[in-house]
């Protein structure tokens, strides 16, 4: 009891700090894996797999059991009744009559075509299969979680950018007002000074509020109530993260191959049919079983003791029977038609398995590699647009440049951000992704 509430003292106190300094993505990872429903539920299947093998391997031993009973006679009309008990007669007036039969038995099923060894061997496989689906829902949600996460941060950053955005905007329509004063600009330019301070600031707000939204799915993923405060602790990726080498598709591919545990949950389907198979043709063999047992009764209508009645009543038996099949209805066929079916749904499985995986390692890989390039593309568009926006800006202030040139060069060096931003986080996240698929590794 000590060891558990120390260990939800520091759970308690390590979520507490993470909430205080802002959650990293290793935190979020490792916090999901121990408190995510989901993921919780894989766990508890896993033990319900272990008692099914238990129960299986417990199935090779004899049973025992003991059995008792004890029943009460009334016959008010009925002047003499007679008992027949092991083979003995007892007659008796009693109206009441009391009797009591004890008895022990065992069973052994000694040969049943080795279907009980296989049977262990398959829930073994099954043990693996829960297991591995455990990991396979693991790697769901930290995948889920780093998109949310890296989603965040990106965001994070336009809302920094829409930020000096709106500052800008802000000293523009200041300086159109002053210039309004003296007579140097219209009430309609105003007007557009104006309405583009409002775009800035609903531009601010719209991030503010998708922050919010993707921490609230975040939130969901780690399982956190509505009263825990939760904030990521915000890290501005540097840009050289972008340009860092993308894995080849088909390393990725093949070394996925080996740990992925949707795939070796297929490969382990295959098994698991091809010993449900031999479960069903085994279903022709004969089978042996054992069972022996002891007896003992008494009856109060006898002139015997109850002492001496359970000595003379005792018995035992021990009894040796074989089955052998010979027309089932069709039973034992179907079984294995059933199987074969089986055997290839599970071979089909496997090809999806493979097939998606590919498919999701190739997406990845195409979007880390266009984002890079758009990246590349977007780093100096970003400087051209930044240099154009600062001179058009420095002549609008002159009185050079009207409110139409001002918000284009304005529109363009947002669009120009806002795409080097998008293309640098969807190629870190996709890159990462694909570390992730070829290792398991997953950090930022």
């Amino acid at each position: 009891m000590k060891k558990t509430i120390l260990m939800l003292t520091l759970a308690f106190a390590a979520a507490s700090s993470a909430s205080a300094q802002g959650w990293t993505l290793q935190q979020c990872l490792e916090h999901a894996a121990q408190h995510n429903i989901q993921v919780q539920k894989n766990r508890i299947a896993e033990e319900e797999s272990k008692q099914s093998l238990l129960q299986a391997q417990a199935a090779l031993f004899p049973s025992l059991s003991f059995s008792m009973s004890q029943s009460l006679g009334y016959r008010p009309f009925q002047e003499a009744t007679v008992m027949v008990q092991n083979g003995m007669a007892t007659t008796t007036n009693n109206k009441v009559t009391e009797s009591g039969s004890y008895g022990i038995n065992a069973s052994w099923n000694v040969w049943d075509g080795g279907i009980n060894r296989k049977n262990i061997e398959a829930q073994r496989v099954q043990k693996d299969i829960t297991e591995l689906q455990t990991s396979q829902s693991l790697n769901s949600i930290q995948e889920q979680i780093a998109q949310l996460y890296v989603q965040i941060l990106y965001t994070i950053e336009a809302k920094k950018v829409n930020e000096r955005l709106c500052e800008t905007a802000q000293s523009q329509y200041n300086r159109g007002l002053e210039r309004l004063k003296v007579g140097d600009i219209a009430k309609a330019d105003v007007a557009q000074l104006e309405s583009q301070l409002a775009s800035a600031q609903y531009d601010v707000v719209n991030s503010q509020t998708q922050i919010d939204g993707y921490k609230r799915q975040l939130k969901s993923l780690l399982q956190l109530d509505i009263n825990t405060p939760f904030d990521v602790a915000e890290s501005e990726l540097a840009d050289e993260r972008a340009m860092e080498p993308i894995p080849a598709k088909s390393e990725v591919y093949e070394q996925a191959i080996a740990h992925r545990p949707e795939i070796r949950s297929a490969q382990l389907a295959q098994d698991a049919a091809n010993i449900q198979m031999d479960i069903a043709r085994r279903g022709y063999y004969p089978s042996i079983s054992m069972n022996a047992g002891f007896g003992d009764s008494h009856y109060s209508a006898s002139n015997d003791s109850y002492g001496e009645q359970l000595k003379r009543n005792l018995s035992g038996s021990l009894g040796l029977s074989v089955s052998v099949p010979i027309f089932d209805n069709r039973r034992n066929k179907t079984n294995v038609e059933k199987a074969k079916l089986q055997k290839v749904n599970a071979a089909l499985e496997l090809d999806n398995q493979l097939t998606t995986l590919g498919s999701n390692i190739e997406n990845y890989w195409l979007q880390a590699t266009s984002a890079q390039q758009r990246f590349m593309a977007a780093q100096t568009s970003v400087k051209s647009q930044q240099t154009s926006y600062e001179l058009v800006n420095e002549q609008f202030k002159e009185g050079l440049k009207n409110i139409v040139d001002l918000l284009q060069a304005r529109d363009n060096m947002l669009n120009a951000q806002q795409n080097k931003l998008q293309s640098k986080y969807t190629t870190i996240l996709n890159t990462q992704m694909l570390h992730f698929y070829a290792d398991g590794t997953m950090g930022l």
